[in-house]
């Protein structure tokens, strides 16, 4: 169950991250695909082309609506904010057929793609656009 609130949300995606941080990361990264799975989805809240004015992590946690892009925006600030050395190259990519996935460790996973697991044989991405977590350092954190 999604939690209600806003502080029950922090709290919850705090113990996400502080669970995904000594933990294998094949293990990590289908933890983290499946708690932003379970978030409440709507269509057309974020777009690539208002990128500047895009929610920082606890923002997003507080507007609490989620489509395909904020989903996968989630999961790479989740990513990120966990500084582990093993996940220091993911990517959120709009693909040329229209899906919002997180490239990691060079596509060798990918997530926001299905919410049972990570996926690692899907064709090649071709990218429209792309956030790297060097960007979101600089941006949003």
């Amino acid at each position: 169950m999604w939690p209600a609130t806003f502080a029950s949300r922090l709290e919850s995606w705090n113990n996400l991250r502080d669970s995904c941080q000594n933990i294998p990361i094949e293990q990590a990264l289908e933890t983290i695909n499946s708690w932003w799975f379970a978030v409440p989805w709507k269509p057309y809240y974020l777009h690539w082309d208002d990128q500047a004015t895009w929610p920082d992590p606890w923002q997003l946690l507080s507007d609490n609506i989620y489509c395909d892009l904020a989903r996968g925006l989630g999961i790479l600030y989740t990513i990120t904010l966990l500084d582990r050395a093993d996940l220091t190259s993911a990517t959120l990519v709009l693909t040329e057929s229209g899906d919002n996935l997180v490239l990691v460790a060079k596509e060798k996973y990918i997530l926001n793609w299905d919410g049972n697991t990570i996926v690692n044989t899907i064709q090649a991405v071709k990218i429209k656009r792309q956030l790297t977590q060097q960007e979101v350092k600089k941006q949003y954190l």
